[in-house]
């Protein structure tokens, strides 16, 4: 499960990638480390039709049956877009795209005997050039820390898939969605469920390498 991301690039270069007409999220960071329950940019296509960079929480709403306790972390990566819990959001109105550079995994085969798991990160190559999650986005009031009581969100995640031959030996379950040209990030935003679902499939193998961890990576948003 990906629960670890970066994005090292410019508000420009999403902009231009994505044909986004506005930024809505003032983010404009050189790197940012994304963990779940945080807030960071997405791509969607605004009330007035127009593609917009917002500022969203990662964690969308968690499926009633798995919920435990008065407040709801929320669901980073979604699998099962057959679940009726999910098939709200397939349509083109809840559809986003998620800027990043490079993701991790826990890689627990190469844990150090006392020491924390540590991350395995991947991009495309060593430029780590910028790349998005096909993911979903929603409005939501609830209760995500019980200390902050009930709020309104803007919340996001994205699809996970079958892992490619560079993520399996660290995380044998999923990858996320991988979506690598504006071509792809168009039909994503515009399509209809049955001409996009093809895009949750695993990146091809000669598009995935083991980077090193992010240089100097800044506090979360």
């Amino acid at each position: 499960m990906c629960n670890l991301y970066n994005i090292t690039t410019t508000r420009d270069a999403v902009m231009a990638f994505t044909k986004a007409f506005t930024d809505k999220a003032g983010w404009n960071q050189p790197s940012l480390d994304v963990y779940p329950g945080t807030l960071a940019p997405i791509v969607r296509v605004g009330a007035d039709g127009t593609r917009e960079i917002a500022s969203c929480t990662w964690g969308m709403p968690t499926p009633p049956a798995f919920l435990k306790g008065n407040y709801d972390p929320g669901v980073t990566n979604i699998r099962n877009v057959n679940s009726p819990h999910w098939r709200r959001w397939l349509g083109p109105s809840s559809r986003c795209v998620v800027p990043f550079t490079s993701f991790a995994e826990p890689d627990p085969a190469s844990k150090v005997e006392g020491g924390r798991v540590p991350n395995a990160w991947f991009a495309q190559n060593p430029d780590r050039p910028l790349m998005f999650f096909a993911g979903f986005w929603t409005p939501w009031k609830g209760v995500k820390k019980v200390r902050d009581g009930e709020r309104e969100f803007e919340l996001y995640g994205f699809l996970t898939t079958t892992p490619n031959e560079i993520v399996a030996p660290i995380h044998q379950k999923a990858m996320p969605a991988i979506l690598t040209t504006p071509e792809e990030v168009d039909l994503w935003l515009t399509g209809e469920w049955d001409q996009v679902k093809h895009l949750q499939r695993p990146l091809p193998a000669s598009m995935l390498i083991l980077v090193e961890p992010p240089a100097n990576p800044t506090d979360k948003m």
